[in-house]
């Protein structure tokens, strides 16, 4: 049976004697990681570090290259942990480099607690980068899991969006400028499809992410000397069944594209909330007031505001992550040799805080969406800011066969200049058979938006109730 890293979770408790810890970071200046729950914290990680050498010792077991008594003695640690001083280990990690140098002796002792010599089968056959780069797919395993729920719970809230305001028309905004109509339907369509991919995405690089196991070099060298040949080459894709991992094709010291696969879907998460949020803090203007949020923050100065702070901080995220993905990256080609020399090093802060931001920012969107309404009366005012000049583009299909491109230019540069378009176009003698008021209406110029709205919610999976009625002709 896999071993469950969160079962060592209080191995990284505060020590009873209140000794120092680390806890000085609490996001004070990231609010978007606030309220989220934090599944890459230090302390969290430290529980996936003991998870990941436990369940080296219990590959050895299952494998029947140790005793039983190991695999009852690593149990037993596992039901009754230890605390450690999360700040004293980091401290000690600095002389090594790395946090698993300390961290062994610290397992060791508690397994000797049980049984002196299961604690010989700790970390045997090795190396730190093993244990660290297993603990850190577990996590970002176990991140996924809680960034896809929040997914689902905003595609939830944006599929009711998009099957209330399916055929509700608004302006679709091309460089800031209105530029042909759409529907809110739509609008939250392309949300929700942003949303969707993401969490896919990310499902399928945490489905893949493999366990570590490869010695010193990334040879199983010391494997294969102590068991064996065959056993050595067993022993990785047992090692990940207890981890709950794909079994690794071959040691990955230095091919560190699991890496960089999980940091790309992280970013594309952030990536698809930062637009829906960006979105909202636009629409969400005073002077556009097309969407409105059910708790908006205040200011320090003006009482009046109600700040679309979701939306915002989505923003923010969004602007941070690339940078942490391109760390992934950076650091990726310059892992040299069969060993990183400070590349390695260089990833753990980039990836946990990509993590943390992913989990921050998915929980925000969740939260955005849920509260969100989208305001149809205001959506077609807007629209009718330009007085018709919004189906321009309609007109000129209809119109230049008619009147030709240079009378129909001058005509809309006519409306611009504060014309009434409507007036101008029954003007024309050879607009006489058209139905002006109908040419000139937003509504009837939405092309496939609903269409296109119900095709979002039928490939949503979590859209299913909300299309229950299924799509409109």
């Amino acid at each position: 049976m896999p071993s469950d890293p969160s079962s060592a979770e209080s191995l990284a408790a505060p020590p009873a004697d209140g000794a120092t810890t680390s806890a000085d970071d609490v996001g004070l200046l990231s609010p978007v990681l606030i309220g989220a729950g934090d599944a890459a914290s230090d302390r969290v990680v430290l529980a996936h570090l003991v998870g990941a050498e436990l369940a080296l010792t219990r590959a050895l077991v299952a494998a029947g290259l140790a005793p039983q008594a190991a695999g009852i003695a690593v149990d037993g640690v596992r039901r009754n942990p230890p605390a450690i001083d999360l700040g004293r280990l980091a401290r000690d990690s600095v002389a090594g480099g790395n946090p698993v140098i300390p961290l062994i002796p610290l397992i060791k002792a508690s397994v000797a607690q049980h049984d002196q010599d299961a604690a010989a089968w700790v970390h045997v056959g090795a190396t730190s980068q093993d244990i660290l780069d297993s603990a850190l797919m577990t996590v970002g395993r176990d991140v996924a899991v809680a960034v896809a729920e929040s997914l689902s719970q905003t595609a939830d809230a944006l599929a009711r969006l998009v099957r209330a305001h399916r055929d509700d028309p608004a302006a679709a905004r091309t460089l800031t400028q209105h530029g042909v109509p759409t529907t809110l339907g739509l609008k939250a369509a392309n949300w929700l499809r942003a949303v969707d991919r993401a969490r896919h995405r990310l499902d399928e690089a945490a489905s893949r992410l493999p366990a570590q196991l490869g010695g010193a070099g990334g040879t199983l060298a010391a494997f294969v000397e102590r068991f064996g040949a065959a056993a050595a080459a067993d022993l990785p894709a047992r090692y990940a069944h207890e981890l709950g991992l794909q079994a690794p094709a071959a040691p990955w010291h230095t091919d560190r594209w699991p890496v960089t696969e999980l940091g790309d879907a992280l970013a594309a998460v952030v990536a698809a909330v930062g637009m829906f949020g960006s979105d909202i803090a636009g629409m969400a203007r005073t002077e556009v007031a097309e969407a409105a949020v059910a708790e908006g923050g205040g200011s320090s100065a003006m009482p009046q505001k109600q700040n679309p702070v979701d939306a915002v901080l989505l923003r923010s995220a969004a602007m941070r992550a690339p940078g942490l993905a391109a760390q992934l990256h950076l650091a990726a080609g310059l892992a040299v040799d069969e060993r990183p020399d400070g590349a390695w090093h260089a990833e753990w802060p980039a990836l946990q805080e990509l993590l943390r931001l992913t989990l921050g920012a998915s929980a925000r969107a969740a939260h955005l969406a849920a509260g969100l309404s989208l305001d149809a009366g205001r959506a077609r005012e807007n629209l009718d800011l330009t007085n018709g000049l919004i189906v321009s583009e309609r007109l000129g299909i209809v119109l230049v066969p008619l009147i030709g491109k240079a009378r129909f230019d001058s005509l809309i540069v006519d409306a611009a200049a504060g014309g009434d378009l409507a007036g101008l176009l029954r003007a024309l003698p050879e607009a006489s058979a058209l139905d002006v008021d109908e040419l000139v209406d937003p509504a009837r110029y939405l092309g496939l938006a609903p269409a296109l709205a119900d095709a979002a919610l039928r490939r949503a999976p979590d859209a299913t109730d909300a299309f229950e009625e299924g799509p409109r002709p």
